[in-house]
């Protein structure tokens, strides 16, 4: 009788481990596909912004009114001004009373730019209060 060495079943045991190779593969081809797509996604899309439902906020005394026409005029306070005498004008406020408000109203056609322009002068100015004005929704 020949002695058995015992390797006849071991040689053959079934591998029950998952194999990750491909999961990994798939990640890092999803990994290129979001790193080469994400700069493309920081595109600006045109959007008709709602109009809000809000109450009017109790003022103590009158905030500086800055407002936007769709053909680039401003004016503080329904008085005509270019930009530079707008900044110069603001910063006179300012030096005269630091927490006054200041609101801006834009036409709904004034470019996102201009709006974003006119915001940083005012920052630029020194105020720090800054309210957007909105109109009410239509009664239907």
């Amino acid at each position: 009788m020949g002695m058995s060495t015992g390797r006849r079943r071991s040689s053959r045991r079934l591998v029950s481990d998952i194999n990750i190779t491909p999961l990994v593969d798939v990640m890092l081809v999803l990994l290129i596909i979001f790193m080469v797509t994400a700069p493309m996604m920081t595109q600006g899309l045109n959007v008709d912004l709602p109009k809000v439902t809000g109450k009017a906020l109790i003022q103590k005394e009158t905030p500086i009114t800055i407002t936007l026409q769709e053909d680039g005029a401003i004016s503080i306070n329904k008085i005509l001004l270019t930009r530079a005498l707008m900044i110069n004008e603001l910063q006179k406020k300012y030096a005269a009373n630091k927490n006054q408000a200041v609101y801006l109203m834009a036409a709904t056609n004034v470019p996102y730019g201009h709006v974003v322009q006119v915001m940083a002068d005012i920052k630029t100015a020194g105020f720090d209060q800054i309210g957007m004005v909105t109109e009410p929704p239509d009664k239907e």
